[in-house]
């Protein structure tokens, strides 16, 4: 092999992320696991003008959803749209054949919330970001 280098470079073209990402999944796909084909999901909520004011952004695959992102307007939270959000991408997840659903979410952020809906804790990440805590949560559904 030829004299290799090791570089850190803090604004990486996109197309080198995707050199190291699409390899990894190769790498994947041709091991023992079923090929991960994940399927976007985006459950948004539309005022009468069109403005998204809330919405639910991940992903379903390998039997689960992946809930990355989940956001309401200020001024229309405490009235049901989170829950109305999660119960829908939920159902979606269904429709699509999971079984499961998994997120992470921080200590100032929706942890109550989301054990309401009946996540469970399943690891949890101390001091981070500093002074807080990272939650990872799952549940079947």
């Amino acid at each position: 092999m030829t004299e290799l280098t090791i570089t850190v470079e803090d604004n990486p073209k996109l197309k080198d992320i995707q050199v190291v990402i699409g390899n990894i999944l190769d790498y994947n796909n041709n091991s023992q696991i079923e090929k991960d084909i994940a399927y976007p999901l985006a459950v948004l909520i539309r005022d009468a003008t069109g403005e998204i004011v809330g919405g639910l952004v991940g992903k379903t695959h390998w039997g689960w959803l992946f809930i990355s992102h989940l956001w309401v307007l200020d001024t229309l939270r405490g009235q049901g749209y989170g829950r109305q959000l999660m119960h829908k991408a939920e159902q979606t997840a269904k429709e699509r054949g999971c079984d499961r659903a998994y997120l992470d979410t921080f200590s100032f952020q929706a942890l109550g919330f989301y054990k309401r809906l009946g996540y469970e804790i399943f690891g949890i990440l101390e001091n981070f970001p500093p002074g807080h805590q990272r939650y990872f949560l799952q549940k079947q559904i």
